[in-house]
């Protein structure tokens, strides 16, 4: 499947916009704090700041995060990810869902870091699985900037547990592209184990310390740029 980038482009815009106008049914946003010193490509040393949106609505959902990284030899970057999706369920007015799909939705996202703007496209699923808050798998086409297209499959996932009165969060995704000429195949395994702090304090939202952990494969596609990187993670909800 060929995606041009002008008609992913309209995609996303038109999955945005849609959203953007729907009856909304819940939001989330958060502010996180990250520092490792295992990072590939660059200074192995740095801190993160991210800036989290998600929110559910009539028509579907959408997921927006904001990185700004500084490294600890001065330099200092952005990176950010605009995912909405389409619900054909709600769409077509028929329910699609069948077995653990709860839903079919058209997945675009938009991809922005220093110099490069990536835009994909392609379908979705829902899933209802026992115990977890969310289960989300997409398989885009991605229009790369700087390099040949691929394809990539996306799972996330979101985990509560608690553990006598305490309250844990286990989430994350895992991203797997394609190997083409001018790149290697990539796997982006990165998890949250999180404990609410929020609950000793008194806050109403939570309050989240814990580690990240990134098991990445071929990191940016470069063949042999393996990062195993724990950090520490502060993660507030507003």
């Amino acid at each position: 499947m060929k995606i041009s980038k002008s008609a992913a482009c309209i995609l996303a815009g038109a999955l945005l916009s849609t959203s953007a106008s729907a009856e909304q049914l819940w939001s989330s946003f958060s502010l996180s704090y990250l520092k490792g010193s295992d990072y590939e490509v660059g200074d192995n040393e740095r801190q993160v700041v991210t800036i989290e949106h998600a929110s559910g609505h009539s028509w579907g959902d959408n997921f927006l995060f904001i990185d700004r990284l500084e490294s600890d030899n001065g330099d200092s970057s952005n990176y950010m990810e605009l995912s909405p999706r389409l619900s054909l369920g709600n769409l077509t007015e028929n329910g699609l869902s069948f077995g653990p799909v709860k839903d079919v939705l058209l997945a675009g996202t938009w991809e922005s870091g220093e110099g490069f703007d990536n835009f994909l496209a392609g379908v979705g699923v829902s899933l209802d699985v026992p115990g977890f808050r969310y289960v989300n798998l997409n398989l885009y086409h991605a229009n790369n900037e700087g390099k040949d297209n691929d394809r990539q499959l996306t799972l996330t996932w979101g985990l509560p547990f608690e553990l006598g009165s305490s309250e844990f969060l286990y989430d994350g995704f895992i991203d797997w592209s394609t190997e083409e000429s001018d790149h290697a195949s990539e796997m982006n395994f990165t998890s949250q184990l999180k404990w609410n702090a929020g609950k000793l304090i008194g806050t109403k939202q939570p309050v989240y310390v814990g580690v990240e952990y990134a098991h990445w494969n071929n990191k940016f596609g470069i063949d042999g740029v393996d990062e195993r990187n724990p950090a520490l993670l502060l993660k507030w909800h507003f």
